[in-house]
């Protein structure tokens, strides 16, 4: 699994439009809104590096509302959070 943080500036009157858009596109796992330097975070996670092209270009910079786009590509994952939800099976 490929997983891509896209920082998100939008438009301030359109933030929740907007996170809503883009929580809704395939490829797009989770939108966080946050107080920093962007006003959403959009995980990403896809298959192939090819399928960033079309998730991340092709569909979510092209959002009404969004302003300016930053990706980061993340090469390996260090929490265990990822690791216990997959292997989860719902019991506590």
């Amino acid at each position: 699994m490929i997983t891509a943080i896209v920082l998100i500036h939008a438009e301030t009157s359109r933030i929740p439009e907007v996170a809503e858009t883009v929580a809704g596109l395939d490829g797009v796992s989770e939108v966080y809104s946050v107080a920093g330097d962007a006003d959403l975070i959009a995980m990403v996670r896809v298959h192939r590096h090819e399928e960033l092209d079309d998730v991340i270009a092709g569909r979510l910079n092209k959002v009404e509302g969004i302003v300016d786009t930053s990706t980061q590509i993340a090469f390996r994952a260090y929490s265990r959070h990822d690791l216990d939800a997959a292997f989860s099976i719902g019991l506590e």
